[in-house]
């Protein structure tokens, strides 16, 4: 057991990124197609963050033309480069799920002063 908690203790990011739920972030992914390596943008609202530790994960919503996208994102993925926080949300509740059934001003978040 402990040979396990090193090595997870090992693949942790050593600054993990600051955010709440509610926050609107910006998460720099890196993408792999073939021999070329690129950085895509997913700009979003952070509706959930679960688990602790290596298997930590967070999921963003964000909607374009009209429809509502989500992607679930591992916190200490080598993938995810950075995340940036474009503003702090204002918010009551661990999981923003409600935001789903939710559509245009009705889907923001109050942003916290």
């Amino acid at each position: 057991m402990d040979l396990l908690k090193a090595f997870t203790d090992e693949q942790l990011k050593a600054e993990a990124p600051v955010f709440a739920v509610g926050d609107t972030v910006k998460v720099y992914i890196r993408i792999v197609e073939g021999a070329r390596v690129r950085t895509q943008i997913f700009e979003g609202t952070v509706i959930a963050k679960r688990n602790s530790g290596i298997s930590e994960t967070f999921t963003v919503r964000r909607v374009s033309y009209g429809v509502g996208t989500e992607k679930t994102f591992p916190l200490h993925s080598p993938n995810v480069q950075k995340v940036e926080v474009i503003r702090r949300g204002k918010v009551r509740r661990a999981k923003l799920y409600y935001l789903r059934g939710k559509v245009g001003k009705k889907a923001k978040v109050k942003e916290k002063i």
